[in-house]
């Protein structure tokens, strides 16, 4: 991998972790469109612990009272009603489904799941579904023609069952093209959770998920598997733009829509579909021999 490739890789990255779009599958696509090798789960696991250091960054507080919280809950048995040594546990039990998904399902994640035709599937179909999820919200939060005026859920109202159906969701970005925020926050508008409190559980749960991912895959750059130079650089840039595309996020989904995000994810899914069937593109474009 040139400089080059790894500042472009290292952009993308950063600017499509946190926006429902799917960072993996956008560094799959800048390959295959560029004609360069698939830069492989490995270095998006090693480039994601970038972005999630804008995360660590950026909700230092929420993070820092989250985890005193925690620690004194496990000593002090008054602490374990507090909502934010309860966050604590739900973001561990919530963090579940996709480490064990992940290692259940370690070979189709490297291979068979990096195919184009799948991360063109699953732009479109999960592009809907975070459609229709966010029109039911808009709907409760306007009232909607026939409607009442319906109040959404804080996370202050978070339990074990919601944690778990969020972590689920989570572990659907498995997939490349499903997107990690864009599974989650979908979850959480069917839930009844407000845009900002699915966001932010959304980024919060994605923390021990993504650094374990990371270190995991930090034995494969020490095999070879990946260059050293180019990926911390890339995980470098990643770290830089994602902390500025948080701050964005998180202002724009308090008044906006996600419909760009839906119309986006749907015309490119389209776009692939119509490359491959044409021939212009191999559904195995840039992957690596090995």
């Amino acid at each position: 991998m040139s400089w080059f490739e790894s500042f472009v890789l290292g952009l993308v990255q950063g600017l499509t972790e946190f926006l429902p779009i799917s960072s993996s599958a956008h560094l799959r696509l800048t390959a295959a469109f560029a004609g360069w090798h698939d830069p492989g789960a490995a270095f998006t696991a090693i480039t994601q612990i970038g972005t999630e250091a804008a995360v660590l960054i950026y909700f230092r507080k929420d993070i820092a009272r989250i985890l005193s919280a925690w620690f004194r809950s496990l000593t002090n048995s008054s602490m374990r009603s507090d909502h934010d040594a309860q966050m604590g546990w739900l973001v561990i039990i919530g963090s579940l489904p996709i480490g064990v998904l992940g290692l259940a399902f370690k070979d189709q994640i490297e291979g068979p799941f990096r195919d184009l035709r799948l991360i063109a599937t699953t732009l479109i179909v999960l592009g809907i579904v975070l459609g229709v999820a966010d029109r039911l919200a808009a709907r409760d939060e306007t009232g909607g023609k026939h409607r009442a005026f319906k109040e959404r859920k804080s996370l202050r109202e978070l339990g074990v069952r919601d944690g778990l159906i969020f972590g689920f969701c989570q572990a659907m970005a498995l997939v490349p093209g499903v997107s990690r925020s864009g599974a989650t926050i979908s979850g959480g508008l069917f839930m009844g959770y407000t845009r900002e409190a699915a966001a932010r559980y959304s980024f919060l749960l994605a923390i021990p998920a993504v650094l374990a991912s990371g270190v995991f895959e930090l034995k494969d750059a020490g095999e070879g598997h990946v260059s050293w130079g180019p990926t911390i650089f890339a995980t470098v840039i990643a770290f830089v733009v994602g902390y500025a595309v948080i701050a964005w996020f998180m202002k724009f989904i308090t008044t906006k829509s996600f419909m760009p995000f839906v119309i986006y994810r749907v015309l490119l899914g389209l776009l692939l579909f119509v490359l491959i069937g044409a021939g212009v593109l191999s559904p195995h474009a840039g992957e690596s021999a090995g």
